[in-house]
């Protein structure tokens, strides 16, 4: 049942950003911000990722909702660009093992940023180290191609899993999140 709310939700604009600043620990300034999904369920009210992200992970649904948080960020930094207070801010997003893993993934990044017209300068992807258990190769390059075109990248919850430092050398990182 919950996941065909969630497919319902996908079409019927049910899914909202939160973002949480990231700070500068000694002036308290806000550097930037990570989007955050929230879905607003009719019934249940307002719910965290960790009520539903699992279920779009196992389903296969995780790639369109992925998506739709890619654009919404994206579209969210064009507005910030035009406003004096927040044209300085990088948005990340959190990006699914599944997601990147998607033969097209490349293009359908640079294709929302095209689109949206968002600064690929202030695009932060984030990734998980479970992403680099399976075709590092293969990831070292979408990587890449990503930041040839300014994006940047983040590793989260590193040192939960199973990688290696000898990985984070190979790696195009701007950013170690260490668990």
């Amino acid at each position: 049942d919950l996941e065909g709310e969630l497919r319902r939700a996908l079409r019927r604009d049910e899914l909202e950003l939160h973002y949480q600043p990231r700070l500068c620990l000694q002036s308290g300034r806000i550097l930037g911000l990570e989007a955050l999904v929230r879905w607003r369920h009719a019934e249940r009210g307002l719910l965290g990722p960790d009520e539903f992200v699992p279920l779009a992970e196992e389903s296969g649904l995780i790639v369109p909702l992925g998506y739709w948080v890619l654009e919404t960020a994206c579209r969210q930094l064009v507005a910030w660009s035009g406003r004096e207070e927040t044209a300085g801010l990088s948005m990340a997003v959190n990006v699914s093992a599944r997601q990147f893993r998607h033969a097209d993934f490349v293009n359908q990044v640079v294709a929302v940023l095209r689109r949206t017209g968002a600064n690929p300068a202030r695009l932060k992807l984030e990734l998980t180290e479970s992403l680099l258990l399976v075709d590092v190769e293969d990831v070292i390059a979408k990587m890449s191609a990503l930041k040839e075109r300014g994006v940047g990248f983040s590793l989260d919850d590193f040192g939960t899993g199973y990688s290696s430092l000898a990985y984070l050398k190979r790696l195009p990182l701007d950013q170690l999140k260490i668990d």
